[in-house]
């Protein structure tokens, strides 16, 4: 088992763990810059809103990038209006971090080998060690230091051996400065190297793992990724926190990431969508409805099956053990419960279609 490591700083913001007996959270990292919210009061309250609807659909902890001061000073606005755990991306510039750190952000992400020198390594160190802030080390196969470079290339270590060895030499220094509240992040685009890496460290170290493909894709090659590293790696209790990296939006990511914990046993309850791909029967648009519903069916509080079915052959039949179901043939929409129809609805016009909503959420509120 892992040592646990607390996210939380001062402030509002919720205090999380990682690692030890607490459950693999789910993370995403926010898409756009977050420059000029202090005069910008409409873009934040924007900002804010979209990080409420994440939490709600069940991610615990939101990386943002900070390259430069305004983003600092705005992560630090953002920080003290929402009580998510946030943690700043920093590369390079030491300062960056003290001025995140006099925010209320949860984490930091830095390494020590990028961050100039180990005294600046030592301030934000101290910083961190002051609010109650930790630290992730993010390893990735493009920034490997030059002399494990040379040795991959010429065949003495693989990659995957490399990457391992890059981050014990980054968790060196924290160690050195008798800091151990950090996470441990390798990451590959390629799976093969991101299931080994991981697996060599888990073998000899006990510092929680963050899990990752690195720049995995768009939505569906990124998710096949995913998938087959998280899976693997999950299976063998490797991994205390997960972030499904897509070129894609930041739901589709925690979409993705909470049915990947919840297929491989990491994460119980919540609402369990099934819906048939659809086929030349075509009775009921399952696709545009699923578009409609998924986000507000996920981020429910309900234990429960909710099928959504193209026709009546998919529909009662093979959706019976859905604690709700919606299926339709031609013109007209049925909704069963348990396999039983209890209401048989017209689908006709956009009119029908929103009356057709309407008395789905009333018929879901009642379970």
């Amino acid at each position: 088992m892992t040592k646990k490591v607390f996210l939380g700083g001062k402030g509002i913001t919720k205090r999380i763990s990682i690692g030890g007996d607490s459950p693999v959270s789910l993370q995403t990292m926010w898409k756009d810059s977050i420059n000029n919210l202090s005069t910008n009061s409409q873009k934040l309250d924007s900002i804010i809103q979209k990080i409420n609807s994440l939490q709600i659909l069940g991610c615990d902890l939101i990386r943002f990038a900070v390259p430069d001061i305004e983003s600092a000073k705005g992560l630090c606005l953002i920080a003290e209006k929402t009580n998510m755990p946030l943690v700043a991306d920093i590369h390079f510039d030491y300062k960056l971090a003290l001025e995140c750190l006099n925010g209320n952000v949860a984490a930091i992400r830095i390494n020590p080998g990028n961050i100039g020198s180990f005294e600046n390594t030592q301030k934000v160190v101290q910083a961190c060690k002051d609010n109650g802030v930790a630290i992730r080390i993010g390893i990735n196969s493009g920034s490997l230091p030059a002399d494990l470079q040379k040795e991959i290339a010429l065949g003495k270590i693989t990659r995957s051996e490399g990457l391992c060895k890059t981050a014990v030499r980054e968790a060196e220094v924290f160690d050195k400065l008798n800091f151990d509240q950090y996470v441990v992040s390798m990451k590959s685009s390629d799976v093969k190297e991101t299931i080994e890496c991981n697996e060599f460290y888990a073998r000899e170290y006990n510092n929680p793992l963050h899990l990752g493909v690195t720049e995995a894709g768009p939505l569906i090659g990124g998710l096949v990724k995913s998938t087959i590293a998280f899976n693997t790696l999950l299976s063998e209790n490797i991994g205390d926190t997960i972030r499904v990296s897509l070129s894609s939006s930041e739901e589709n990511e925690v979409i993705a990431g909470l049915n990947i914990l919840r297929e491989c046993g990491k994460r119980k309850g919540g609402v369990q969508l099934v819906s048939c791909p659809r086929c030349g029967r075509i009775g009921f648009d399952v696709h545009s409805f699923v578009d409609r519903w998924q986000t507000k069916l996920l981020s429910m509080d309900k234990n429960i099956t909710v099928a959504v079915m193209g026709c009546i052959v998919n529909g009662p039949g093979e959706g019976k053990h859905a604690d709700l179901g919606i299926a339709g043939s031609n013109d007209k929409a049925i909704i069963f419960k348990q396999g039983k129809v209890v209401k048989t609805l017209p689908i006709k016009d956009e009119k029908d279609l929103q009356n057709l909503d309407k008395i789905f959420m009333q018929e879901l509120e009642s379970l």
